[in-house]
């Protein structure tokens, strides 16, 4: 089971937030609930991300254990159009998710997040990001190890980099943890959507019982910890 992670408190320059907790592993889901996007909108969406017509719309890649906790945390921010389960990081095109919980593609679990950063930008995100998540734990969190569960940044432009770095650099220099960062930031490079059961998960099964017992006390900590940025109010 993913254990439920101590309460982080993440002090940067701009933000102060508390950390949530991350437990449980991924139940089985049932084989009504499975199936697979095409491969066709796996190849659109490998690259990652598209604008909306005015061209406002950015994408941003994050990495931090479970995916599914991630996306239902996303989903409720203004400015947030769109969260996507999958995997990025890895050497195997097109990865299944068994594949990728052996831990040998190299793929992490991933959201990638389109947003509009007229209304959010991409630090307030890792706001979100490092209060959801323990960033000093190697390829773990809580009882889910191995590399699919690390915790990663995939920037999409110069920018991006810049503000992860500072980020970064903010966080160590508090000296909130007594362990150091372990997060990494590397370039982006390819997004392969999850199976189609992953995909708000949180949402479609909100008494399951992983979703009952670890993410919507972790959803509700985060709606009171971000309830200015929230969509709904």
């Amino acid at each position: 089971m993913k254990s439920v992670l101590h309460a982080l408190v993440v002090v940067v320059s701009i933000f102060a937030a508390f950390s949530l907790a991350v437990a449980g592993d991924h139940p089985t889901a049932s084989a009504q609930e499975k199936g697979n996007k095409s491969d066709n909108a796996k190849d659109r969406n490998a690259k990652g991300g598209k604008q909306n017509s005015a061209g406002k719309n950015e994408v941003a890649t994050l990495a931090g254990g479970c995916f599914w906790c991630l996306e239902a945390v996303y989903n409720d921010l203004r400015g947030v159009e769109k969260v996507v389960s999958g995997y990025s990081g890895g050497h195997v095109a097109k990865p299944a998710y068994e594949q990728v919980t052996k831990g040998t593609t190299g793929h992490a679990e991933v959201v990638q997040i389109t947003f509009d950063p007229q209304v959010i930008s991409f630090q307030e995100l890792l706001e979100v990001f490092f209060t959801i998540h323990d960033p000093t734990t190697l390829n773990r969190q809580g009882a889910d190890v191995g590399p699919q569960y690390r915790s990663a940044i995939f920037y999409h432009s110069p920018e991006q980099k810049a503000v992860a770095d500072k980020t970064l650099a903010d966080i160590a220099a508090a000296k909130i943890w007594n362990n150091p960062i372990v997060t990494e930031v590397t370039k982006f490079e390819a997004f392969y959507p999850a199976e189609g059961y992953h995909q708000r998960y949180y949402e479609r099964n909100p008494n399951q019982a992983y979703c009952r017992m670890v993410i919507e006390p972790k959803v509700i900590k985060f709606r009171k910890q971000f309830f200015s940025k929230l969509k709904k109010q």
